[in-house]
């Protein structure tokens, strides 16, 4: 569990600092939604909410998405996560997946070290000032190293600016967005509008098939 003192301890530090270092996160809305599809099917859902309290902001992320065959479940995937944000600070996190029936878990809280973060497949470490859990709606996340939301690895990708595409939404309009490629210990294709809002994701499923995310709402 994330420790209520470790939030408390992050709220105090940043009640020190100048406001315009304490500038709130931009937020899309109350709400971002993607279906997940691979070969014109739909696999499942990826999810996110917002709440705002004054300077707290509270993130919520939900994704399920299941393979089948028939009536034969291939694969199975869930995975929940909560941030919490104080200003443009990320206070906590705390994740859980099953990956196929393997569980994982992500626990983070802020210290007066930093961000403590521990998981299932990283010991307990404080990351670096820059890093941000790879829940992929804050743009910000491409500056600095990732948190793997999964297993809590720390993660180090080469980042490209590959241009403006359009790209297709869930409700079959296309719009404009900046494409990046991740790439090393990341495989990703990354899509943001102009806002910048989260507007696309892109990646190589086992069988060498493309997975993408189309927002739901255009």
């Amino acid at each position: 569990m994330i420790e209520r003192r470790g939030v408390l301890l992050g709220g105090a530090m940043l009640a020190g600092m100048p406001a315009i270092l304490r500038a709130a996160v931009p937020v899309p809305g109350d709400r971002l939604g993607f279906d997940i599809m691979r070969k014109g099917a739909k696999l499942g859902t990826h999810e996110l909410s917002f709440e705002r309290s004054g300077d707290a902001l509270t993130v919520h992320v939900v994704a399920d998405l299941v393979v089948k065959i028939g009536f034969i479940t291939l694969y199975r995937y869930s995975h929940h996560a909560t941030e919490r944000w104080i200003g443009d600070q990320l206070v906590a996190l705390q994740t859980n997946t099953s990956d196929n029936g393997t569980p994982n878990q992500v626990t983070g809280r802020r210290d007066a070290s930093g961000l403590v973060v521990e998981g299932t497949k990283a010991p307990r470490y404080t990351a670096p000032a820059n890093a941000l859990l790879a829940t992929h709606w804050n743009r910000r996340e491409l500056d600095g190293p990732l948190i793997n939301a999964q297993d809590g690895r720390l993660m180090h990708p080469k980042i490209a600016a590959v241009g403006n595409d359009m790209i297709p939404t869930a409700t079959g309009t296309q719009i404009r967005a900046s494409h990046y490629a991740l790439t090393g210990d990341v495989q990703l294709d990354m899509w943001y509008d102009a806002k910048p809002s989260w507007a696309g994701l892109g990646m190589k499923a086992m069988d060498g098939s493309m997975i993408r995310y189309e927002r739901q709402g255009g």
